[in-house]
């Protein structure tokens, strides 16, 4: 089966369903093509993302919540309104300290993250 390398113009929340990943985390693929990818990523407090490192670019920005971040040697608090910058091949995670949700944006495109 080919992997689409790009997602429909317009992407209307109530008809994307979650994938629940497990553990206290779900997400829905916003949008893609293959320089760019917005996941919209959902934690219940206590769930983990991690730590790992992709060739990916990585901007993600907290719509809510509250997340501590691993990023390189920093950890750092961050909520609402606060973003992040993650650079290529460096590990990165998050443990969630109150239920949130996050924006994440890669470059180029998850593949892993289609089917």
């Amino acid at each position: 089966m080919k992997t689409p390398s790009s997602s429909s113009i317009f992407l209307i929340d109530s008809h994307i369903e979650w994938e629940d990943l497990g553990e206290g985390i779900k997400r829905k693929i916003l949008g893609y093509d293959d320089n760019i990818m917005m996941v919209n990523v959902s934690f219940n407090t206590g769930a983990t993302g991690a730590m790992h490192k992709h060739s990916h670019v990585q901007v993600t920005y907290i719509i809510s919540g509250e997340f501590e971040f691993t990023v390189g040697d920093e950890v750092k608090l961050v909520k609402a309104g606060d973003a992040l910058y993650i650079p290529p091949h460096i590990m990165h995670g998050t443990v969630c300290k109150k239920s949130g949700v996050l924006i994440d944006v890669f470059n180029p495109m998850r593949q892993d993250f289609v089917r």
